[in-house]
């Protein structure tokens, strides 16, 4: 069921040395991680249900095939579990394909990383936090599965800082950026099925953004809580229209913005669907190219001083999760890729998972 062929390999006379080897070779992303022993590399690739040599695709800016045992073995240094890995694998998937322009992710002085939301019943299955803190420290699945990619683009791709990663000052987002869709308390449609798959389907949407920029939607005062909902949804607009962001000038490339329940609900009572708060995100983000230029006159290419500088709509991807509360989040993008730092969404494979016997003690 597996591959024994391993493309590296090494000896150290225990794991603390393992360590020490693995961190002055570059292979870490600076913290301690998992040993990925022949034993426990293989049982990750015993859950996949795969051979050890499947390639996955090609990861640049090192055009490293990303086979299933290199991501497996990432995924244990990450320290992901064997139900973990079918997310890791199609997340992997994702970022290797073509359109997601990984080599310009990883290269660029712009701090991009991938956003990866999780959907479907793989969000059980993997233990994934969609309530309060998301995004956070302090859950397994994760921290281990969006680690597991970037150990992936370090490893396989050749993304490391100052060789390959230009990334002025990097970001913390590019340790660990994973989360689930909070299915159960939003009021529209599970993102994935947005994207063209079936609710009983998992899937995978990776983004490549900055950061999250958290946005405060404080509320408003009583003789304004019927105009509530517009406001803040004119805010959020003005907050992906930031004068100091890549995709206000460039108006290409996927935008992530995602809200919390409380949030959500409230636009869905006021009529909002996804598709129109994508319509007026883009109508609040709009500038005029001459006001734009006043900042940054060397980004913007030429064109009439009063024509409007617009997004398409479709470009802004929308998701739900988080607990209650009044911010929610707007992940910008670099926007000037080949193609256009565009999402790209695969499928998780859940049917190809074996759960490994146990073993003795």
């Amino acid at each position: 069921m597996t591959s024994m062929a391993m493309t590296r390999t090494a000896e150290a006379r225990d794991e603390e040395a393992a360590l020490e080897s693995l961190h002055k070779a570059g292979m870490t992303d600076g913290l301690p991680v998992v040993i990925p022993t022949r034993q426990r590399v293989e049982d990750m690739i015993i859950s996949s249900g795969m051979e050890g040599d499947v390639v996955l695709g090609i990861m640049g800016p090192g055009q490293g095939a990303a086979t299933i045992e290199a991501v497996a073995a990432n995924a244990v240094m990450a320290g992901c579990l064997p139900e973990h890995f079918p997310v890791v694998v199609a997340a992997i998937r994702a970022v290797a394909d073509p359109l997601f322009d990984l080599t310009e992710v990883q290269v660029t002085t712009h701090p991009v990383t991938p956003l990866i939301m999780v959907n479907g019943p793989a969000r059980h299955q993997c233990g994934l936090n969609w309530g309060t803190g998301s995004f956070g420290p302090g859950f397994r699945a994760n921290a281990s599965i969006g680690r597991a990619v970037r150990l992936a683009m370090m490893n396989i791709g050749g993304g490391r800082a100052g060789v390959c990663d230009m990334a002025v000052y990097g970001t913390p987002a590019k340790f660990t950026f994973c989360g689930a869709e909070n299915e159960e308390e939003s009021p529209f449609p599970p993102l994935h099925v947005s994207r063209g798959f079936k609710p009983e389907q998992s899937a995978v949407t990776v983004v490549p953004t900055e950061g999250p920029h958290s946005v405060v939607c404080v509320p408003v005062p009583e003789e304004l809580r019927e105009r509530e909902a517009d406001i803040w949804v004119s805010l959020i607009g003005a907050a992906i229209g930031n004068l100091g962001s890549n995709t206000t000038y460039v108006e290409r490339g996927n935008i992530m913005v995602i809200l919390n329940p409380l949030l959500a609900n409230v636009f869905a009572g006021k009529g909002y669907t996804r598709e129109k708060l994508a319509e007026r995100f883009t109508a609040g983000s709009r500038h005029k190219r001459g006001y734009l230029r006043s900042f940054n006159p060397g980004f913007l290419p030429p064109g009439r001083e009063d024509e409007i500088v617009e997004r398409d709509p479709a470009t802004i991807l929308i998701a739900v999760s988080g607990g209650g509360g009044h911010y929610c989040m707007v992940c910008p993008t670099i926007g000037v890729s080949p193609h256009n730092s565009t999402a790209v969404s695969k499928e998780i494979m859940l049917d190809t998972y074996c759960a490994l016997p146990p073993r003795a003690p």
